[in-house]
């Protein structure tokens, strides 16, 4: 499901919801861009096509898109997955820096969604919060595409861990009530 590694699964894990960021924030990637042509532009309208100037303009289009790539990464890497059993976050903060955090679904304690302005509205972007109880991380992702939707998803995967984790309580008690009377009518 959206080439995300299976390799770290625990046993009867399954993934449910995977989340990046929205397309929307690669548009600033594509302002820098014409930002930088602009810049080169000018530079070649002051100074013509001089050595030193075709030097200086493709180092710094060198810098300029080790850059992009870099923000690109930054990006293109935060992932939220929801599992059967758990939810992870991936964030990349920066170049070669990454939190990658989890907790197990029956610590989640609610799944928000919100829509700001007018941008988010019609792009269908937002942010999702996943609270969860104790001192565990909360997990927030901004630019998730269709917010609503996907929070209403890690909820019913939420809501069906927790029903399964109900009946299979239920089925413990009653395994070890009948574990008890046989040991009482043993004696």
């Amino acid at each position: 499901m959206m080439n995300v590694s299976m390799d770290h699964l625990r046993d009867g894990e399954e993934i449910q919801v995977v989340l990046r960021r929205h397309w929307i924030v690669y548009i600033i990637l594509v302002f820098y861009f014409i930002l930088a042509l602009a810049f080169s532009g000018i530079l070649w309208g002051f100074f013509g096509l001089e050595a030193w100037i075709n030097l200086l303009l493709c180092i710094f289009w060198m810098v300029f898109f080790l850059f992009i790539y870099v923000e690109w990464l930054n990006h293109e890497l935060d992932t939220f997955v929801v599992t059967s059993l758990r939810v992870i976050g991936i964030e990349q903060l920066s170049f070669l820096n990454r939190v990658v955090s989890e907790c197990n679904l029956r610590q989640v304690q609610e799944v928000n969604s919100s829509t700001k302005g007018f941008f988010a509205n019609v792009f269908n972007y937002g942010t999702i919060t996943v609270q969860t109880a104790g001192s565990s991380t909360n997990f927030v992702m901004h630019f998730c595409p269709d917010p609503l939707d996907n929070a209403r998803k890690m909820l019913n995967t939420v809501e069906k861990f927790r029903r399964k984790d109900k009946e299979r309580e239920e089925i413990e008690k009653v395994e070890m009530i009948k574990k008890m009377e046989a040991e009482q009518s043993d004696y």
